[in-house]
């Protein structure tokens, strides 16, 4: 699989106007933007800090797969996204490879960018998103 760079780390938040505040208070992050995914049941963030970006989401409603990741686990790191040239080639490579991938198709994310995921249990553990760049 062609990864150009991670993209970006996502914490989920409970509070999302807080998070952003500590993140500009602390490391000087500027927000590059902000939007919902009433889809996914997620309002979220880009944040740069320094060279990086880092990603806050919080959910809409508890019902949702950040909302039951906060419930379960709390605020936290919840996926590392990677860039690549074409999430669906680069969703077929992982799947023939034998990942579990979450969305075979690609849907859209933050920015309208295409985005799949990968079940942690491919990963070691961690959510990997592969995000279009």
């Amino acid at each position: 699989m062609d990864v150009r760079s991670v993209h970006h780390v996502a914490f989920a938040v409970s509070d999302l106007d807080e998070a952003v505040g500590t993140y500009q208070r602390l490391f000087g992050a500027e927000v590059e933007l902000r939007g919902r995914m009433e889809d996914q049941g997620v309002e979220a963030a880009y944040l740069r800090v320094g060279s990086g970006r880092v990603e806050l989401m919080s959910a809409l409603e508890e019902d949702t797969p950040v909302g039951r990741f906060l419930a379960k686990r709390g605020p936290g790191m919840h996926h590392v996204a990677y860039e690549v040239p074409d999430v669906a080639t680069a969703v077929g490579e992982l799947a023939a490879q034998g990942a579990d991938v979450i969305d075979p198709e690609p849907r859209t994310g933050l920015d309208g960018h295409a985005v799949s995921f990968v079940h942690p249990d491919s990963v070691h553990g961690v959510l990997v998103e592969v995000i279009g760049g």
